[in-house]
């Protein structure tokens, strides 16, 4: 114990980027589990799109959208979506699905939509990765 207290005496600049690193993950974690926005799995999402016709919207940069992306996706990088709302009005009543790399900007987003009046928002648990873990299909088209 001795050994750790002397280290964080020594590595103050460490132990304070670990606490920032930390109290970080715990408020996204947080804002993810309890922002009432249901984080689908892949194969759940896939439902959504299949059986209920979700509008997919992909928040990532252009330059991660032209890599690959869901097919069928409408890209509206995170950035703008406060400016873009009024493309996606007419969805409003329809399931939404926004996905990411990893999940969170689009839950970010997720937000933004439900507080703009989106009745049916889901974001991508995972994001592409989760997507790319369940072998599903990405494309360049």
């Amino acid at each position: 114990m001795s050994q750790l207290i002397e280290f964080a005496n020594n590595h103050l600049v460490l132990l304070g980027a670990l606490v920032v690193i930390l109290t970080m993950i715990i408020k996204m974690e947080f804002e993810s589990r309890f922002s009432g926005i249901p984080q689908l799995i892949a194969a759940d999402a896939v439902r959504l799109m299949n059986n209920d016709e979700a509008v997919v919207i992909d928040v990532r940069e252009a330059q991660e959208y032209g890599d690959r992306h869901i097919k069928g996706s409408i890209h509206i990088p995170m950035n703008t979506i406060k400016t873009r709302l009024s493309e996606l009005e007419k969805y409003k009543s329809k399931p939404v699905l926004a996905y990411c790399r990893s999940g969170s900007r689009s839950n970010y987003v997720c937000r933004i939509l439900k507080k703009a009046g989106f009745e049916q928002v889901n974001n991508l648990s995972g994001g592409v990765m989760g997507w790319e873990s369940a072998n599903l299909p990405l494309t360049k088209k």
